[in-house]
């Protein structure tokens, strides 16, 4: 997007007359992503006539408690569940949370098979859960291209000896790794263990059908495909016999006290509608478009080295590449300063984890000392991004590194 701007000039254009630009460009979707105007649109219906308490038995609670379980059905039909086996949430954290902590209060789960490149919802609750419930963690290794070692979970997991849940993520939120799901939910059923995986980065950019994979629990967050924040939902399988995190209603079949937000149930299953409905093409395009961002980086900044297999169609998303960029250490401090006063939004890690000073714990398990002392930025795409906003961001670091 190009906005009118008294005092820096468009990159390409060393002479402009009487027209000032500054580009932004949001390069974060990874974060969280922009609403869909069908959805703002959804949502404002529901905020404006709905307002009716879902608990309620006259007619005003009974049409918003439709709404909810309308769009509880639609979004278990997307993903191949029952629509009994959806557990709405404020998010991913929460439904984490749910799965790992009920697994261990209520269902007797001893030791916690992980790694220490999941997302700080799974390891500082499994670090909590090792703390005050005594319970064993395991990790397994992680190789230097991102990947789970699956020699050796198969080793933590056949050498197991008391009640084991696995927990591992679908997409690696910070380099785009994707875990062969399929082959460690065979693994967990072979072993009779529990399998849980937060998916937060792939429902709503993969085909996902739960139906056909061995696993007990999942995480989704609406805001990453579009969606609203401070919702999400959880996939608990039938029968799990898992008991309430938070009590003080009845809503959520139990599992969840509390007044259900409607109109941000309502703009999930809206986001992740158009999200399936559009899948394909919208895939192809940010497919493309993460390849043209790649080939201009490699082009113009061929020192620029991407962490783990980010570029690898077959075993990375197409929605982000993690790059280290050939910046002294020194100045590396003030790069994402740099690309934000030019009007750029990315990350060095998470989002979660970006006011911090330790670093990426991903980028910690899986790069040489040497390359963690050069920058990493993720970039995330989605289909509101353009190739005029790629060929800007290069020109932004070329820039940068050119003063070094």
């Amino acid at each position: 997007m190009l906005i009118k701007c008294e005092f820096i000039r468009l990159y390409n254009n060393p002479i402009i007359t009487d027209k000032v630009y500054m580009n932004k460009v949001y390069f974060d979707s990874a974060a969280t992503t922009q609403l869909r105007p069908e959805v703002v649109d959804k949502m404002a219906e529901v905020l404006r006539d709905q307002y009716g308490n879902p608990s309620s038995s006259h007619g005003f609670g009974r049409s918003a408690k439709t709404l909810i379980e309308q769009s509880r059905k639609n979004i278990a039909k997307y993903l191949g569940v029952k629509a009994s086996e959806i557990v709405f949430t404020s998010g991913g954290t929460e439904a984490d949370n749910l799965a790992l902590n009920s697994a261990v209060r209520d269902l007797g789960v001893k030791h916690i098979i992980t790694s220490k490149i999941e997302h700080h919802a799974v390891l500082h609750t499994v670090q909590e859960l090792e703390a005050n419930f005594n319970i064993k963690a395991s990790y397994v290794r992680i190789k230097e291209c991102g990947s789970v070692d699956y020699d050796h979970l198969e080793e933590l997991v056949t050498s197991a000896t008391e009640k084991t849940l696995v927990s591992l993520m679908h997409v690696n939120n910070e380099v785009g790794v994707l875990l062969d799901i399929n082959r460690v939910g065979d693994l967990c059923k072979k072993h009779d263990m529990l399998f849980h995986s937060d998916m937060v980065q792939s429902v709503g950019h993969l085909e996902v059908n739960l139906n056909e994979i061995n696993v007990d629990f999942t995480a989704v967050s609406a805001h990453k495909f579009h969606g609203p924040k401070g919702v999400g939902f959880a996939y608990i399988k039938k029968n799990s016999g898992i008991k309430p995190l938070i009590y003080g209603g009845e809503q959520e079949r139990g599992y969840r006290g509390g007044t259900e937000g409607v109109h941000n149930i309502v703009g999930m299953e809206e986001a992740l509608r158009l999200a399936y409905d559009n899948l394909e093409k919208e895939k192809a395009y940010v497919k493309d478009l993460k390849q043209y961002f790649v080939s201009a980086l490699k082009e113009h900044i061929p020192e620029a080295k991407f962490n783990a297999k980010c570029c690898d169609e077959d075993h990375s998303t197409y929605t982000l590449i993690n790059v280290a960029l050939p910046v002294p250490p020194e100045k590396a401090t003030i790069l994402l300063f740099h690309l934000d006063i030019n009007g750029i939004a990315c990350s060095k890690g998470s989002a979660c984890q970006s006011g911090s000073s330790a670093g990426s714990h991903v980028l910690n398990e899986i790069l040489s000392e040497e390359d963690l002392k050069k920058p990493s930025v993720r970039f995330s795409f989605c289909k509101y991004n353009t190739k005029e906003e790629v060929d800007y961001v290069v020109q932004v670091l070329k820039d940068f590194l050119a003063k070094e």
